[in-house]
């Protein structure tokens, strides 16, 4: 736990109250939305210092600090506070739970102002880009016309992408880790048997789940299939191998080996803390997501803006060559991008471990303090 940071308490902020709505990328509205956040550190008097960290598919706003309530432990404890890579003493550091998310935001799980109940999978289809334009409303609310920074890792990544491709003259530098330009069809795919699984579960009931028992069986196998991608098999060999667990008492259909309890673990807790829906429209528009073209980039460059790319060497979910096509259509283009390939052992979940941290810590440090 961060003890350099207090306790944080998640905010909230609600628009598109009127009948209009919020546009969507499909042509559909929504509204109310609201959107779940936090702040650390100060904004300064010119708000030249506020640094927006994007969260990855099954994250929150809740990015430092310790636990209040009901808050989910925070998932980049390390890397937010006072000295540290996302320095609170100089940045003034926000995080925002995304559209579609169950952690505050509005998502499928929110109430549909219609009908008076969840929303379900009556709540629209939305996209990288939507979850994007919803946070700018949010930014422009707290008086910020130019972003020092955006960050996140996988998700996050794609996000903080979006933002450029979306408001240029908003950002001065952008930090994506373990991110990609488009998903691959082997990244679909791992996403596709996730959302066939917890749609498999006769509890899924289409969506409509809410007020009785949830889909906890099929969210619990995508959350496996999905965690065996972020892991490595260096990393999964050294903290299993084929060790059998103590109660291993012959041949049987239970689990034999650390890893198959280590995976039914970590399906039986992630149910817990998140909805299945969610799980469903993330996914999806993570798969939408495209920027390949390169016509996100203007005709005249980017001007001012900074690019920071991180890959790790074991992750094969976003393998580097992703991230380095990324760069080489940066370059292209004569944007300064910088390129760093980290050797790190534990897979595409490298950037959220904290024993990895110290060379992703020193790059984003020196490269945020680095102002044209």
């Amino acid at each position: 736990m961060n003890k350099d940071i207090g306790p944080i308490e998640t905010k909230s902020f609600t628009f598109a109250e009127s009948s209009h709505g919020f546009k969507l990328e499909s042509g559909r509205t929504l509204g109310p939305i609201t959107l779940a956040y936090e702040t650390y550190g100060r904004l300064n008097e010119d708000k030249s210092n506020a640094i927006l960290v994007m969260h990855a598919f099954s994250g929150n706003a809740h990015v430092a600090g310790p636990v209040i309530g009901d808050q989910d432990p925070a998932w980049w404890d390390f890397m937010v506070g006072p000295g540290k890579a996302l320095d609170t003493a100089k940045y003034f550091i926000i995080c925002i739970n995304v559209i579609g998310g169950c952690k505050g935001s509005t998502g499928p799980s929110s109430i549909n102002p219609k009908t008076g109940k969840p929303y379900g999978t009556d709540f629209p289809i939305i996209t990288i880009e939507d979850m994007v334009r919803t946070q700018k409303v949010l930014i422009d609310h707290l008086g910020i016309k130019k972003l020092h920074g955006v960050v996140g890792g996988s998700m996050g990544g794609m996000l903080a992408l979006q933002w450029v491709a979306c408001y240029p003259d908003s950002v001065e530098c952008v930090i994506p880790i373990a991110a990609t330009l488009k998903h691959s069809p082997q990244q679909i795919a791992f996403n596709e048997v996730g959302r066939q699984a917890i749609m498999a579960d006769s509890l899924w009931s289409n969506g409509n789940y809410y007020g009785g028992d949830s889909p906890e069986k099929g969210l619990a196998v995508a959350r496996m299939v999905g965690h065996i991608t972020y892991m490595s098999n260096d990393s999964m060999e050294e903290k299993f191998s084929r060790r059998l667990t103590d109660d291993h008492t012959g041949f049987k259909f239970s689990a034999d080996f650390e890893v198959e309890g280590y995976l039914q673990y970590r399906g039986q807790t992630f149910v817990k803390r998140f909805d299945a829906n969610t799980y469903l429209y993330i996914t999806k528009a993570m798969d939408y997501f495209d920027l390949s073209d390169g016509q996100w980039i203007p005709a005249g460059g980017l001007p001012g803006v900074r690019f920071l790319v991180i890959a790790f060497k074991s992750d094969w979910l976003y393998p580097s060559v992703q991230s380095q096509e990324m760069v080489r259509q940066l370059q292209m283009r004569q944007i300064d991008a910088t390129y760093c390939e980290i050797d790190a052992g534990y897979g595409h979940d490298s950037f959220l471990i904290e024993s990895e941290a110290e060379k992703q810590s020193h790059l984003i440090k020196h490269f945020l303090a680095k102002r044209k």
